[in-house]
């Protein structure tokens, strides 16, 4: 019993980088002409820097891109409201109007995340960078969250990040000094009854000193019943970056 359910979980891991390598090879010949954000390799700094404390008034304001063809979906401003036990951070569009708020709870872990489609309230806070602001920091986390609005329903949500190295990455809002990590969000569980498998995962650049990110890209893919991975939906591919 235990060699047939460790065969079935080789097996799961095997499809899942099949899976991975195709979407990134499909992706790449899709977008050959889109540029992935190139920084400049820094060493880590020592001793490792602290997070900007929040503060109200704190202001970032984002382009958000279409990756696929590069059109400017939206420019977004996210502002500090309130500090406190929670940080709420107002969210609004040039376009969308406005958005559903952040909120942290402590700062740095995310208890109401507006980013990905549809907003999610955890039951457990999530971190938002690593914890320890280190190259090679490397966790997974899992907790449960409902669909902001919807109370009545509870999904699964498991989340691994890993930090790779810091760079110095140039944006319209300046030059910053951010550690890059990757989240990943294999196989979580979807309010859509339609979906029956589910991936995300994005790229971050995270400067200490404002304490936020100046560059974030993510897309997820999806499948529904019948549908194989290797014929998966794509969800929306965004990037941010910081233009002030």
């Amino acid at each position: 019993m235990a060699t047939h359910l460790l065969q079935i979980k080789v097996h799961q891991r095997l499809l899942r980088a099949a899976f991975l390598l195709t979407a990134s090879l499909l992706l790449s010949a899709c977008i050959s002409s889109q540029l992935y954000p190139s920084g400049v390799p820094a060493t880590q700094p020592i001793p490792a820097p602290t997070t900007r404390a929040p503060k109200i008034g704190q202001e970032w304001v984002y382009n958000v891109r279409n990756v696929f063809n590069q059109e400017l979906v939206d420019v977004v401003t996210e502002r500090v409201v309130s500090v406190g036990e929670q940080v709420r951070i107002q969210r609004s569009g040039a376009k969308a109007g406005p958005l559903p708020d952040e909120i942290q709870s402590p700062w740095g872990y995310v208890l109401q995340d507006a980013h990905w489609n549809p907003p999610q309230k955890f039951i457990k806070p999530m971190p938002l960078w690593p914890e320890q602001l280190t190259s090679g920091f490397n966790q997974f986390y899992k907790t449960q969250y409902q669909v902001l609005g919807y109370p009545d329903g509870i999904y699964y949500w498991g989340m691994s990040m890993k930090a790779s190295q810091w760079e110095l990455i140039q944006v319209p809002a300046g030059q910053f000094l951010t550690l890059k990590y990757h989240d990943e969000m294999p196989y979580f569980e979807s309010n859509d009854v339609f979906r029956v498998g589910n991936i995300r995962d994005e790229d971050v650049w995270f400067s200490p000193e404002i304490g936020r990110w100046v560059i974030r890209r993510g897309t997820g893919r999806y499948i529904t019943n019948g549908v194989a991975w290797a014929n998966a939906y794509w969800e929306d591919y965004l990037q941010w970056e910081l233009v002030s």
